[in-house]
């Protein structure tokens, strides 16, 4: 139970933080992808803030066996920058420019059920299974 309100407020956490920086707003995160446009560098100040965060937790966790709630510490075990990483980074970097989301914004926005978050979602799903049947298909 404990692991599931943990769960829960840090998605809380996550969600107001994606609010407050405006990272669920697709044209927000669109005009920081536009150099040459309407260029709004302000995202790249919450992701500098972001990647502070996650290094430190990450060298944190490094150290530890188990996480704070009691389960085994489960962190990247590959650093191989490799087809599979470059194709994947590619198809998230192209889907995020075009729908102006990535997971965690869209899934914030799926409350709203506009129909192009609908379904953004629902193709990020259906991606999401095809990679897991062709990944055990290797």
């Amino acid at each position: 139970m404990i692991s599931i309100l943990s769960a829960l407020v840090a998605g809380l956490i996550f969600g107001l933080g994606l609010i407050l920086s405006g990272m669920g707003n697709p044209a927000k995160v669109q005009n920081f992808l536009d150099f040459f446009g309407t260029w709004d560098p302000s995202l790249a100040f919450v992701m500098i803030g972001a990647i502070a965060v996650a290094f430190v937790a990450f060298m944190f966790a490094k150290r530890r066996k188990t996480a704070l709630l009691g389960e085994p510490m489960q962190l990247p075990t590959s650093s191989a920058i490799d087809a599979r990483l470059l194709i994947g980074s590619a198809m998230f970097g192209i889907g995020w420019g075009l729908a102006g989301f990535c997971p965690g914004p869209a899934l914030m926005n799926l409350l709203t059920m506009h129909s192009e978050v609908v379904i953004f979602v629902a193709a990020m799903i259906v991606g999401m299974l095809l990679e897991q049947t062709w990944a055990r298909k290797k």
